[in-house]
């Protein structure tokens, strides 16, 4: 294995750089203690860094050759590796220790700083905190946490009132484990039982469990290689429905389990043969029917059943069919459907009889109306509540099966929401959550008849929190083409709009998801030390609506990019920060939009920021093996099968267009059990960054033990964090300021 570290042993400690008088290259101590000041990792890169073999590959594709000289990172066993990480290659877990170690070294400094944010962001946590309690018939359920504990206690009591029980209780399920996430804990309708779907490994294959809440013992019902996202009871709680992924780890089936029976011999209800196809399940509203819906980036079909058959097959709504997607629910003798049908780019809401409810017989209930998104919908009884999305801001409109409509309305320059839908039906409440980048999370509750709100709970920050400190604001940003880019602004009123500041700029910009501006404990004690922290709503996100994500995907993808570099000008201009005290920040697809804006602009940012990056993108897409390459096609191109898609990727990707100039440092992050982005990724892209940019550093922090979200464990994540804002203050000279005080 060719990789070589040294470690940099010049003039360590106070009393040694005293007698040194002068580096290496003849610069006086002087020189150099200023020269660090502009050039915050000035002392870093003398460090030398892991120097990863090239084993170089040649690719050949619609003529255009490329060479990949890590190529050989991935692990031919990578499948094995998801299930059981100690079979991974010895040379390439040499490489990623080499890595971790490097990383290690080069920020060493910053241990101290690391733990003040990890104390800070803790300090912000309410440690013993508990969601509210949703009501379901003669029973509440909700989710608590113990002082010091990392994991959820899921949690149920009498409705009328009565003693507390503890279904699961997160933290002893998950004491002395490496890796701990649970899924979901969905209890029976008869309340008699739960179903939990636990992951150990990080690789997002979860185990499925059925707990007697009676006596607390588990019942013989084992179930692995299942989908995380849960289970769907039938009606009589006899059985449930679920998702089994294959060796790809892609949802291939949904299988339905009688209790008491062997899981070989559980019912196929559906077969997903495309591998562009993703599937999930879900209950109805009112609870009478389970739901498959499989579906791409572009299309999408569902099926239904009855909750309480147990004997007849699943019956389609409406076949897939190109560029249209819907989703369904219930409400009496019809199902409404969520639906993009039509040429409706953001959506409308239609209904069909459930005896005949193919597209033939759908009629609108909600027409579309271009720019504005209905992002989801929830139908009650007597009313149905919709989320919509307008120029980045989203909005709630109640609405009653008569036609007649209201909004709920809120003051914030930019705030988020979101809808709780519960376990109720028959119900004149509807709760929802709002917050804004200031202000901290309410729930309320939200009388649909009399239009009454209830605050139920207000976050709690125990270390103190003062709104009045802080600037929420919006400007817009100007794209290449014109397009007016909403960012939004979060500072301390005391800094200076002078271009003195640094910033933290986020992004992420892809798959329709749209940047929500809510409250973040975590960035906090950025933003109190003078740090500018801003959301960059591009285009590849759905923040202006259907359209903008269209405007931003396969041979328009580009605009993403020039977009978030748009964004970062915007706030250069308006005098939040200036050019080179800029660090950006993104994770997956995000961690793409940023090493793209980092090869078109090197010279305006400070640092970068790339969590579990998705940035070897011809590569990837280029192999219909690994889990989601085939339903990405429809996102990004397929490079296979046309060069004019090729052509559009390889214009970005960020692996294969590094420039040979001076870059600014760059941290990393990857999960070795990760399947959206494998881990080979970012370690293929480090050692690339050291190969043929200049400057840096460059460094990869890779978690041995996890996946694509990290640790499951909420301090664990905090530090975490703590790990990527050390190096962003470090990267803007802010790593010995101290925090702005909230008087507690």
């Amino acid at each position: 294995m060719a990789i070589r570290r040294f470690s940099a042993i010049a003039c360590l400690g106070a009393l040694v750089l005293a007698g040194c008088g002068q580096n290496e290259t003849g610069a006086s101590t002087q020189q150099e203690e200023s020269m660090t000041k502009q050039d915050p990792f000035a002392e870093a890169r003398k460090i030398e860094a892991p120097v990863v073999e090239k084993r170089p590959v040649e690719i050949t594709q619609h003529g255009v050759a490329r060479v990949d000289n890590y190529a050989w990172l991935r692990d031919e066993n990578w499948q094995e590796v998801l299930r059981d990480p100690s079979t991974l290659d010895a040379d390439i877990r040499a490489m990623l220790d080499a890595e971790n170690a490097y990383y290690e070294e080069v920020t060493g400094e910053l241990e101290g700083l690391r733990k003040t944010l990890f104390e800070e962001m803790r300090g912000r946590i309410k440690e013993d905190d508990s969601s509210v309690p949703m009501k379901d018939g003669d029973w509440k359920y909700w989710v608590r946490y113990r002082e010091g504990g990392e994991y959820p206690i899921f949690m149920r009591a009498p409705a009328a009132g009565g003693d507390e029980q503890v279904l699961l209780d997160g933290d002893k399920e998950g004491e002395g484990e490496k890796f701990f996430s649970i899924g979901d804990v969905a209890h029976s309708p008869d309340h008699k039982l739960i179903a939990t779907t636990i992951d150990r490994l990080g690789s997002e294959y979860y185990s499925i469990r059925v707990r007697d809440l009676e006596t607390g013992e588990e019942l013989p019902d084992r179930i692995e290689s299942a989908d995380g996202s849960g289970v769907v009871w039938t009606a009589d709680s006899s059985a449930f429905y679920y998702i089994e992924r294959d060796d790809n780890q892609r949802s291939k089936w949904v299988k339905m389990h009688v209790l008491g029976t062997d899981p070989s011999e559980d019912w196929v209800a559906y077969e997903e043969k495309d591998d562009g196809f993703f599937l999930s399940i879900s209950k109805s509203q009112s609870g009478e029917y389970i739901f498959v819906h499989s579906g791409s980036h572009t299309s999408s079909e569902a099926y239904f059943i009855h909750a309480s058959d147990l004997e007849g097959a699943l019956v389609m709504i409406e076949p897939r069919a190109k560029d249209v997607e819907y989703s369904v629910e219930h409400h009496g003798g019809d199902f409404y459907i969520l639906t993009n049908a039509d040429d409706a780019v953001d959506f409308k809401i239609v209904k069909a009889p459930i005896q005949n409810p193919g597209r033939e017989n759908w009629t609108d209930v909600v027409p579309h109306e271009a720019g504005t998104q209905i992002t989801s919908f929830v139908p009650y009884k007597d009313y149905f509540v919709r989320l919509e999305r307008e120029d980045a801001l989203p909005r709630i409109v109640v609405a009653g099966y008569d036609g007649g409509e209201h909004e709920v309305a809120f003051d914030e320059a930019a705030y988020a929401l979101g809808l709780q839908y519960g376990y109720e039906y028959d119900t004149q409440t509807t709760r929802f959550s709002y917050s804004s980048p200031s202000t901290p999370r309410q729930t309320f509750d939200y009388d649909m008849s009399t239009r009454a709100r209830a605050l139920l709970k207000t976050e709690e920050v125990p270390s103190g929190h003062d709104s009045s400190l802080y600037a929420v604001e919006r400007i817009m940003a100007t794209g290449l083409d014109g397009a007016k880019i909403p960012v939004t602004v979060l500072r301390l009123k005391s800094t200076p709009t002078d271009g003195s500041a640094p910033a933290l700029l986020y992004g992420y910009g892809s798959y329709g998801y749209a940047s929500s501006a809510g409250f973040s404990t975590s960035v906090l004690p950025l933003v109190d030390r003078g740090v500018v922290y801003a959301i960059a709503h591009v285009r590849g996100g759905a923040d202006k609506g259907r359209q903008w994500y269209l405007d931003g995907k396969r041979d328009k993808k580009m605009n993403t990019f020039t977009d978030f570099t748009a964004a970062a000008d915007a706030l250069v201009a308006e005098g939040y920060t200036s050019e080179k005290r800029i660090v950006i920040y993104g994770g997956s697809a995000g961690g793409l939009l940023v090493g793209a804006a980092l090869n078109l602009r090197p010279e305006l940012f400070a640092g970068v920021i790339a969590a579990v990056p998705f940035v070897d993108v011809i590569n990837t897409i280029s192999d219909a093996d690994l889990p989601l390459t085939p339903p990405e096609w429809d996102e990004w191109g397929n490079p296979i099968e046309s060069a004019e898609e090729y052509g559009w990727i390889a214009e970005y990707s960020p692996y294969d267009n590094i420039r040979p100039v001076d870059y600014p440092p760059v941290m990393m992050t990857g999960g070795l059990t990760d399947y959206r982005v494998t881990y080979w990724e970012p370690a293929k892209w480090v050692a690339r960054l050291r190969e043929e940019a200049k400057k840096g550093p460059f460094v990869l922090r890779m978690n041995m033990g996890a996946g694509h979200g990290g640790s499951a464990a909420r301090f664990e994540r905090l530090d975490e964090r703590a790990h990527l804002y050390a190096f962003a203050l470090k990267a803007v000279g802010k790593e010995n300021v101290e925090p702005v005080k909230h008087g507690k």
